[in-house]
């Protein structure tokens, strides 16, 4: 076994991580239950990029159970947990992570994975599977499951523009992953980070939520729940006309900037907060990211423009603008719940790396049948998930009667 990690003493807490996160999920142990004892993944090598925390490692442990060779780095530069990372370097074949990883150490990382000649990847954020294929490094891939609404979007574009190497099932966009993590593991893990990184109280403040995806939705009924006031900033006419419903101001970004004092930006998009919005703010403003890449705060304008940059407290970066005013950025405008908290609740997560797993076995069970396009995640996996969910969890669903079957399948 060949591990890249910043510090293998930190193992012992790492482990701890990992151990409180497997006792929590109960629908992957429940499928490595089910599975092991066949080993439908022995031979095949996965390569992973996801953020590198204790529910991440706990899904590379489950692979690996069920028969995989397993490769594994980070899909942010600030995300991986250095005591994680050196604990799983106990537990699977290859790990190549730690925090505070270089532009260049990243993507070595990542060619780190492409060197094991993966067949599976297991992708967050697209840019494995996109190293693949600018690299001429996918001829042993047959398949790339994808975790976010960024990375589906990258996948789609590519099959699109017809240069898609391998099939790809978009997990992001299964239900059983979009109306709970999206919506409700990044509300709380969002205002988790905001919480940890500035100590600060959220009621009584005016919070901006920039999008209203499923990711904004969720961060903007937490903020509320905790006494903010909350605006929404939209382009798009149906969902703004769903947060006035909802009960939240909305506007636009020039507005919303002069009253604002906690920014999130929801949108994967680039530069929805510019250096024209930031000078027209408060002083000592709180801004922060939820979507994959650091593109939606402008950071380039921040660091070309500060008269002073400097860390104040762990995950937050004071920037003072050219008019003297200070604007507060977390996580370096990266993803604020998993650079400055621990990212979706457990329960969450156990939901979503259990259709990953799934849609791992999908895609080997499908292997040289698919074609080079972006799938959904079959319906009858996607309920198997959920539905394990709430029988393991003691919740009764009801059933239909057979009258009620016909009656609904009537014209009557």
């Amino acid at each position: 076994m060949q591990h890249l990690v910043k510090d293998l003493s930190l193992k012992e807490i790492g482990k701890k991580k990992i151990d409180w996160a497997s006792q929590r999920m109960y629908v992957l142990n429940e499928l490595v239950r089910q599975y092991e004892k066949e080993q439908p993944l022995k031979g095949i090598k996965v390569g992973m990029s996801l953020h590198l925390e204790a529910k991440t490692a706990y899904l590379a442990i489950a692979l690996k159970k069920l028969g995989a060779e397993v490769s594994i780095t980070s899909s942010n530069p600030i995300t991986a947990q250095d005591d994680v990372a050196a604990a799983l370097t106990d537990y699977v074949d290859h790990v190549y992570a730690w925090r505070g990883e270089t532009p260049e150490e990243y993507e070595q990382n990542h060619k780190r994975i492409l060197d094991q000649k993966p067949n599976l990847i297991i992708d967050d954020g697209a840019d494995l599977s996109i190293m693949s294929i600018k690299n001429e490094a996918y001829h042993t891939i047959y398949g790339v499951s994808e975790e976010t609404t960024t990375g589906v979007r990258r996948l789609k574009a590519l099959e699109r523009e017809g240069i898609l190497k391998f099939p790809a099932v978009a997990v992001n966009d299964a239900k059983g992953k979009y109306l709970y993590d999206n919506r409700f593991g990044s509300g709380q893990s969002v205002v988790d980070g905001l919480i940890r990184s500035t100590n600060s109280m959220i009621g009584g403040k005016d919070a901006v939520v920039v999008g209203y995806g499923w990711v904004g939705k969720g961060v903007a009924e937490r903020l509320r729940g905790l006494g903010a006031r909350v605006t929404v900033v939209e382009v798009d006419p149906f969902k703004a006309l769903e947060a006035f419903f909802d009960g939240y101001k909305v506007t636009n970004m020039d507005e919303a900037a002069q009253y604002g004092d906690i920014f999130v930006t929801c949108t994967g998009d680039v530069k929805v907060i510019t250096g024209k919005h930031m000078l027209n703010m408060k002083d000592g403003v709180f801004l922060s990211n939820a979507g994959h890449f650091d593109v939606e705060v402008d950071m380039a304008w921040l660091r070309q423009n500060a008269k002073f940059i400097g860390e104040v407290r762990p995950n937050v970066s004071c920037f003072q603008l050219p008019n003297g005013k200070r604007v507060y950025v977390l996580a370096e405008g990266r993803l604020v719940n998993l650079g400055a908290a621990d990212g979706h609740p457990i329960e969450i997560m156990d939901l979503s790396f259990s259709l990953q797993l799934e849609s791992a076995l999908y895609l080997t069970e499908n292997r040289g049948k698919l074609q080079n396009k972006v799938y959904n995640v079959p319906e009858e996996v996607d309920r198997k998930v959920v539905e394990t969910f709430l029988y393991l969890n003691g919740i009764k669903l009801e059933k239909l009667t057979e009258e009620q079957k016909a009656y609904l399948e009537s014209w009557r």
